[in-house]
């Protein structure tokens, strides 16, 4: 798939304090890269780079190929954005937004207008003024008018702050719908760990301004040696069948630190010693402890 937003040794520093340290990442089409880390990390300082918002020291960015240090209009022209929280007009209906920041592009139709409202679905709240929308609503609203011009980058900072549960299930589901149908390549910055964990592809880990890690979440999660469970019909006596470090849970249970290509042989070492086997399993971690794990326990509030 084509990469539409690389990011390559971004830099920077505010008076003495470097901030950014060789940031880089891309996003393909299609593409959620949950961007984590703690506070203080880099996060949404790197965001208004990408947008153009702040200077950049050294390193490039661009966009649909467009440098955005040179060639602002062309890489900015595609990419929709939320930072921090929606800039909407609350005495105003959500209709009379969309055609408000629909006057700042060429070529948004009418029918453009209402395909997104459809798209976002607030068709039957659309007429209604902004002040009456509910939190998740008004987040809806701002991803309408960020995709209003058709953009194939989408980059959004915290958009789950102050959401209930239904109003994150809403939008997830959004951006799940968007780059599957749109091909958008969504970038999104989050505190939300359990949430970003049930939707996005790929995750970006930046600590101290320079990141650490870029992976898959199940290779994020998954290290060389795994964690594995072992059900049996005792734990007697393992010491000297097994002949390595195991943790005895209960008299059933017993859990291993392993590769993977070694749990058929403690399979079978199992077996020919007489134990009954009921269960195997490997135990994954959420991604908030391969975050902690990978950072050293720095913790996200």
């Amino acid at each position: 798939m084509e990469i539409v937003l690389e990011v390559k040794n971004l830099n920077k520093s505010f008076g003495s304090k470097r901030i950014l340290k060789d940031v880089s990442f891309n996003i393909k089409q299609g593409e959620i890269l949950g961007f984590i880390g703690p506070n203080g990390a880099g996060k949404t300082t790197t965001i208004k780079l990408l947008l153009g918002l702040q200077s950049i020291d050294s390193g490039e960015v661009r966009i649909n190929g467009y440098d955005v240090k040179k060639e602002f209009c062309e890489a900015i022209g595609n990419v929709g954005a939320i930072v921090e929280s929606p800039d909407l007009y609350m005495y105003l209906t959500g209709r009379k937004n969309l055609e408000l920041i629909a006057n700042m592009y060429k070529f948004v139709t009418k029918e453009r207008i209402d395909e997104v409202i459809k798209v976002v679905g607030l068709e039957n709240r659309i007429d209604d003024k902004v002040s009456k929308y509910s939190l998740g609503m008004r987040q809806r609203l701002g991803i309408a008018a960020a995709i209003i011009h058709k953009p194939n980058v989408l980059i959004l900072d915290e958009p789950t702050n102050g959401l209930d549960p239904e109003g994150i299930k809403e939008l997830r589901d959004l951006l799940k719908s968007l780059a599957k149908k749109e091909k958008m390549g969504i970038l999104i910055s989050s505190h939300n760990l359990a949430e970003l964990e049930s939707f996005v592809s790929d995750v970006c880990l930046i600590q101290n301004g320079s990141v650490i890690s870029t992976s898959s979440i199940k290779d994020l999660k998954h290290s060389e040696k795994a964690l594995y469970v072992f059900k049996l019909d005792k734990t007697d006596n393992l010491e000297t069948v097994l002949k390595t470090k195991f943790e005895v849970v209960d008299e059933q249970y017993i859990k291993m630190s392993l590769e993977e290509k070694m749990v058929p042989e403690v399979v079978e070492k199992l077996i020919k010693s007489k134990y009954k086997i009921y269960e195997v399993r490997e135990e994954v971690i959420s991604l908030e402890e391969a975050f902690l794990k990978k950072t050293g326990g720095n913790v996200i509030d």
